[in-house]
């Protein structure tokens, strides 16, 4: 039995946000309904490539859940929504700020209504402040909460993270609330409000460099792979590629050192600390990527391996796909009734990873079973 099931979700969400946090719900085993306006969500057609008519963005954030059509600004779905959240746990929107409340669908009137509904909503910038009502998409927030300027090569222009850290780590924290807020109603007997934007996860992500930034008053510095607190740890080229060595403490790096075979630098008035080895970093650096450049990746991995310094080699999807590890997991699943593998939740209980369920429902495909003819009276069953 999965942690969620019984739990009962309608999603009014689009693009990647919201649909990601009622999939970890919909994945943990929760009844998700993923409810589209009649053209669907804006995600279906964000492409190249597409699968089976919708986009692969599209398809990963919605497996596992049912899908409807519902023309909200129509009275009837209104109507139909309303009563159906009597027998709902969650309601989550991403909806454009503003508009749950221009339909009479707003935190205060539902939760009013449904005492124990628990009420999830993802924004943008965050549900008070100036900004509140503000849209916005993954990049401009990252730009707007300064993780641009952590990102990229010491000598290059700021850069974007290449993944959607903000949407994705949006809806993880999201369904973490929800979760959170249903333990809460086991005690309480009620639901809650529960409110997470992009800018509050990108300030999240910015903790640690934000502590450092607090006691110094300096500016965070780029590295294209290494740290500025930590040497070694970075990633250096070898013979046929790259390597990243994390000697992250004095222990490791006299391993390291041994596995180079430099093992005076372990008692080298430059390099007995790491506080020595980052003021000496310019000193250092050059040395190790030279001697590197002399073997392989995967010898310099194997030697390091057997010295104890962790180490990785720098790979791609390839590698990753055919990486062991990958498949002793079993992280990549197949989707039931379909021709395509995607990754799963990482996540297990009692040893085993909850499985993906259904495929990514098609535009109005439950609209028969959740949406029968029926007086208007009648509450429709899910």
């Amino acid at each position: 039995m999965l942690p969620l099931s019984g739990i009962r979700v309608v999603e009014i969400g689009q693009n990647l946000a919201g649909p990601y946090a009622s999939e970890i719900l919909a994945t943990l085993g929760a009844d998700v309904v993923k409810l589209e306006r009649p053209e669907g969500d804006d995600a279906r057609g964000w492409g190249p490539p597409f699968w089976q008519g919708a986009a692969a963005i599209f398809q990963t954030v919605n497996r596992n859940k049912r899908g409807i059509t519902l023309d909200l600004r129509d009275a009837q779905g209104i109507g139909w929504l309303r009563r159906h959240l009597a027998g709902v746990d969650v309601l989550l929107h991403n909806m454009r700020p503003g508009a749950m409340e221009e339909l009479g669908l707003g935190a205060e009137a539902l939760t009013a209504q449904y005492p124990r509904l628990v009420y999830a909503s993802l924004s943008a910038f965050g549900h008070k402040g100036p900004l509140r009502l503000k849209p916005g998409y993954e990049p401009m927030v990252q730009a707007f909460a300064g993780l641009f300027s952590l990102n990229g090569a010491e000598d290059a222009p700021p850069t974007r993270v290449g993944l959607p850290i903000l949407d994705m780590g949006t809806g993880l924290w999201l369904a973490l609330g929800c979760v959170a807020a249903l333990l809460r109603r086991t005690e309480t007997g009620r639901g809650g409000v529960v409110d997470a934007s992009l800018f509050e996860t990108a300030l999240t992500w910015l903790t640690v460099p934000f502590a450092s930034f607090k006691v110094t008053g300096q500016l965070p510095q780029r590295h294209r792979t290494g740290s500025r607190r930590l040497v070694v740890f970075e990633a250096f080229h070898t013979a046929d590629g790259e390597i990243i060595i994390a000697a992250a403490n004095d222990r490791l790096f006299q391993k390291l050192a041994r596995a180079l075979d430099r093992p005076q630098w372990a008692e080298d008035e430059r390099f007995k600390t790491n506080a020595l080895r980052l003021a000496n970093k310019a000193a250092l650096i050059p040395e190790i990527q030279s001697i590197l450049r002399a073997a392989t990746t995967a010898q310099w991995v194997e030697r390091l391996d057997d010295a104890g310094v962790p180490c990785a080699p720098i790979q791609d999807f390839n590698d990753v796909v055919a990486e062991p590890q990958t498949a002793a997991l079993g992280m990549i699943e197949p989707v039931p009734g379909a021709d395509i593998s995607l990754i799963g939740l990482p996540l297990s209980f009692d040893g085993e990873r909850p499985p993906m369920r259904r495929r990514a429902p098609r535009l109005g495909e439950h609209n028969a079973e959740l949406l029968p003819a029926a007086e208007p009276t009648k509450k429709p069953a899910l």
